[in-house]
């Protein structure tokens, strides 16, 4: 599996159909949100989705914390990866994956300052049972744990990356000019962005988005040799 470079924060048809002409191999879809506003309908993601060439996939991005919903949903939406980006319970975890075998498990971690202790027994508790990690960022004048465009202290998840036997991936405030230097600072598997690569009127902007994939794909390239 190559190195894994997700956008998120799809708005309709078109702009997925940017990204994926950019070159986007994976397109995050924030849905059923306690904070922030849905960028679109649960129907229209799923229409789009059912559109995607072989190579796309959707990626269905929720805080949904029972599997019996979270399975319903991602049957509904027929995606292949979820990323849980709430608190949730292993036992929910494991009645998904027990229902859904092939269903890639991404589970955020949030870094809030410096709180390395507590995330280092999320990744005990949960790295059995999930595909990947995420971290992103809290921010403490929203209580919004994604899509904040602030980034935090890459150390905290370069140590992640050394600590996890799952994948990593990196997400929280990245864009075009600072992606090069994350990735060669923290070494994860994949990136996630959504508002670094967004213009002013809150779209995806298309040279944004390819030098983001420029750039990541130059550090990915320079750590594999």
């Amino acid at each position: 599996m190559n190195n894994l470079i997700q956008i998120a924060g799809i708005i309709d048809e078109e702009e997925a159909r940017l990204l994926i002409d950019c070159g986007v191999e994976y397109l995050g879809f924030p849905l059923r949100l306690p904070v922030h506003k849905e960028d679109l309908s649960e129907e229209n993601a799923r229409k789009i989705i059912s559109a995607f060439p072989e190579n796309v996939r959707g990626v269905l991005i929720t805080y949904l914390d029972k599997a019996d919903e979270i399975i319903e949903f991602v049957n509904f939406l027929n995606v292949g990866f979820i990323q849980l980006h709430g608190e949730i319970e292993l036992s929910e975890i494991k009645k998904v994956k027990t229902v859904l075998p092939d269903l890639k498990i991404i589970k955020s971690l949030i870094v809030r300052g410096d709180n390395f202790n507590l995330l280092e027994k999320e990744i005990q508790l949960f790295e059995n049972d999930i595909d990947f990690f995420i971290t992103d960022t809290f921010d403490p004048k929203t209580g919004a744990t994604g899509a904040t465009g602030k980034t935090h202290d890459w150390e905290i998840s370069r140590k992640i990356v050394e600590l996890s036997s799952k994948p990593v991936i990196l997400a929280g405030g990245l864009n075009d000019k600072n992606v090069y230097d994350a990735i060669k600072s923290v070494k994860p598997f994949g990136v996630d962005s959504h508002t670094g690569v967004e213009n002013s009127s809150g779209r995806k902007d298309k040279e944004k988005t390819q030098r983001f994939l420029s750039e990541a794909k130059r550090a990915f390239d320079e750590l594999s040799n």
